[in-house]
């Protein structure tokens, strides 16, 4: 009988890593993410399974916690091929170029500080390297297509549904016969919101023997986004108005392009004041080319940009700045800007340089769009911090600090409910990719409202697949 093994974002958000076991011991691997936050030592830790076994392995989506581990599973064997939509391996080796070239930078600087010590064996190398990230783009790369069935293995197909989560990503339905007749089996990845910006809304599945479903947000319902853009809008135009520069530290990935997108249109609808807007982040400059690129894959909106304009997010005002010279420029502007810069979490990057040259000055303000870890400078001045320290200096906080919940790329707990009810045929779910507390919510609001049993997934436990 065949049967669900997970090694990765079991009881947890990042890392994962699911396994489908086919008879015969046949391996189909959905994600090799990395481990994040307070799990990132997990990372150094073996698999779990042996990655010479596994058969072929299906990407969900782009982002490091659902790609980042890949070269390491090259690295240790993995000789398959790979299957995933055309901008999901694009947007893939984005993220993975960079995850590399940070662990190498980490790597180097305090290799470095050991020798000083004299205890250079102490430093741990890093997981991977650029060169090791070149090496996963040798194996046999499939790019799939939205709706149509593949061949994954010998009796086994897959089909790709668009999620509406980021550019590419998919819900996966894996079909197989073991002898006892068709199974399927969905694995959702993560899913989108129902309101348009970027993305277009997730597709819906019919049927499924077994869901493998995240949780990330199983214990809550969003803010409903029109309010945040609205609060959004207040803030630039307030800001701008009085003379002062907007700050947003902003994820390269989907969160960016959303907020160029509600400034395009605040432009469009004649609701922006004069002002110069600078992309100031390398890795979201790149990523918003591949965004463009795939026009025809955004919501309705984005397309309806493109044809206008022929270009998704670009407009007069807009400046990109991928060069640290070009970066360094923006902080001589003392009014009328507004800056997306990375780090989203202020955990370094360009964004950490204006906060150092703008957040004294009361004139300006933060606008956060995303979480903010605790441990970081962004957690600090969410929780009101007069003073932040940046680079060894003391910085004085004037600027006002503004949090603007509801960007969420991800399904809330009713979306998540709304989605699962569309199943007109729905089995075994299975529920991944969630803090414990949240899943355990999740659980009891799915029998409640759906007299549906859910499994919340533990670590390389095996479950069968009737």
């Amino acid at each position: 009988m065949a049967y669900l093994q997970s090694f990765g974002a079991d009881e947890v958000v990042t890392g994962s890593c699911h396994m489908l076991v086919l008879k015969g011991g046949r391996r189909i691997l959905v994600d090799c993410g990395m481990f994040q936050g307070k799990e990132e030592e997990r990372n150094f830790e073996p698999f779990g399974f042996d990655p010479k076994k596994v058969d072929a392995l299906l990407i969900t989506h782009g982002h490091l916690d659902h790609v980042g581990r890949i070269p390491l599973l090259v690295k240790q064997g993995f000789r398959g091929p790979i299957y995933a939509t055309e901008p999901t391996f694009e947007i893939a080796d984005i993220v993975l170029r960079d995850s590399a070239k940070l662990m190498e930078e980490e790597y180097r600087t305090r290799y470095r500080k050991a020798q000083r010590r004299g205890e250079e064996e102490s430093v741990r190398k890093p997981l991977y390297t650029v060169e090791d990230v070149e090496r996963v783009w040798l194996r046999p790369t499939i790019h799939v297509e939205y709706g149509k069935w593949f061949r994954v293995l010998k009796g086994v197909r897959a089909r790709y549904r668009n999620a509406g989560h980021i550019l590419g990503s998919a819900f996966i339905e894996i079909e197989y016969d073991e002898g006892e007749g068709k199974k399927r089996i969905v694995f959702s990845g993560d899913l989108g919101n129902k309101v348009e910006v970027v993305m277009p809304v997730t597709e819906r599945a019919k049927t499924a023997d077994n869901l493998v479903i995240e949780s990330t947000y199983g214990d809550r319902e969003h803010r409903p986004l029109k309010e945040s853009i609205q609060e959004f809008k207040k803030v630039i135009i307030y800001t701008l108005l009085n003379r002062g520069n907007v700050i947003i530290p902003s994820f390269a990935i989907e969160r960016t392009q959303d907020i160029l997108c509600i400034l395009k249109q605040m432009y469009k609808d004649k609701e922006l004041p004069y002002c110069k807007v600078f992309l100031d982040t390398p890795m979201g400059i790149r990523t918003t080319n591949v965004f463009n690129k795939y026009a025809e894959q955004l919501s309705s909106r984005c397309q309806r940009f493109y044809r206008e304009d022929g270009d998704v997010f670009q407009f007069s005002r807009l400046i990109f700045t991928p060069e640290v010279e070009d970066s360094k420029r923006i902080n001589e502007i003392d009014r009328g800007a507004i800056i997306i810069a990375g780090s989203g979490m202020c955990t370094g990057g360009r964004i950490l340089h204006h906060f150092k040259h703008q957040i004294w000055n009361k004139r300006n303000a933060v606008i956060f769009v995303g979480y903010q870890a605790h441990g970081t400078i962004g957690r600090e001045l969410v929780e009101g911090a007069k003073w932040i320290k940046i680079y060894h200096e003391n910085i004085r906080v004037r600027a006002s600090i503004h949090t603007i919940n509801g960007f969420s790329a991800h399904a809330d707990q009713d979306e998540l409910i709304d989605w699962m009810k569309g199943f007109k045929r729905l089995g075994n779910v299975f529920l991944v990719h969630g803090e414990l507390d949240k899943q355990l919510v999740l659980q009891k609001v799915m029998k409640k409202r759906m007299d549906k049993k859910a499994v919340i997934v533990e670590e390389a436990k095996k479950y069968p697949l009737p």
